[in-house]
């Protein structure tokens, strides 16, 4: 996908190769590609780069990390503002795991509900055995989940996402437990959702894409950046995939092993970056 990019658009194109976990610990994935935004932003004219063209942009955790990094620069004077980002079916919270995509696309390959705990709980070097407490909210105490629920909650996401199926979760079973959130505090910073960031940094992003895929779980996720960005008025590009599912733009590119959407997605990031 990358070097269809890089042909199509006529763009020079890097890929930090960070460390992977749990051998490299949390938050050293995020700080390996902050460090290498800045090192390309500060260089770029080595690199034949304008160094006021720069996108930034990943897929799925790669773009958490690029949402963190784009909301971490916006007050950098020592560089030249972002151009754009670019996030593909992005995870931006560890809050609410009762959203409507999470309930509606909860057993649908290749990313399923719990698969989501489990990756952030290896992510943050934690127990595994904590995945069905923090998958019922229990590592959330009110006064947080108070606070948030102004950006993550299922009253802000439209009523056709709601249509395959919805049940809003029953606060009963949100039964906080102290020692669940010690260990998992983490998923409510904003290093890990960066969604939770004030709209006084929100509303410095750039001009941001947004890819999300219907028959995804982290489809809300983007749905909810994507009113943020607007209420903040950040330009968005919104592109949604109808028959997608998380992961699918891994496949571009492999013949008979690829979805014609995928084609699709490529196609349209491609026309989007050749129009900024």
């Amino acid at each position: 996908m990358l070097r269809h990019i890089a042909k199509e658009c006529d763009l020079v194109v890097v890929a930090v190769s960070y460390g992977l976990g749990p051998e490299n610990p949390y938050p050293n994935q995020y700080a390996e590609c902050l460090k290498a935004a800045v090192h390309f932003m500060k260089k770029a004219e080595d690199y034949q780069v304008e160094a006021s063209r720069i996108i930034i942009g990943g897929d799925s955790c790669g773009a958490n990390f690029a949402t963190q990094i784009c909301q971490l620069l916006g007050d950098r004077k020592d560089l030249p503002r972002v151009h754009a980002q670019m996030l593909i079916y992005p995870g931006l919270q560890g809050m609410d795991f009762y959203l409507p995509s999470y309930q509606q696309n909860s057993k649908v390959a290749f990313l399923w509900r719990k698969l989501v705990i489990f990756f952030s709980c290896i992510y943050l070097n934690k127990k595994v055995s904590l995945v069905n407490d923090v998958l019922e909210g229990c590592h959330v105490p009110e006064a947080i989940r108070l606070k948030y629920q102004k950006w993550v909650n299922a009253d802000l996401i439209p009523e056709k996402f709601k249509v395959r199926g919805y049940k809003p979760q029953d606060p009963a079973l949100r039964k906080f437990k102290p020692k669940v959130y010690e260990e998992m505090k983490q998923m409510l910073e904003v290093t890990f959702s960066p969604l939770f960031a004030e709209d006084a940094v929100i509303c410095k992003l750039p001009h941001t894409c947004i890819l999300t895929c219907e028959f995804d779980v982290l489809r809300d996720d983007g749905l909810l950046y994507k009113k943020r960005l607007e209420d903040n008025g950040v330009p968005v590009k919104w592109i949604h995939v109808e028959n997608g599912i998380h992961g699918i733009v891994l496949f571009f590119g492999y013949g008979v092993l690829s979805f014609p959407s995928a084609g699709r997605i490529v196609n349209d990031l491609a026309e989007w970056v050749t129009c900024l």
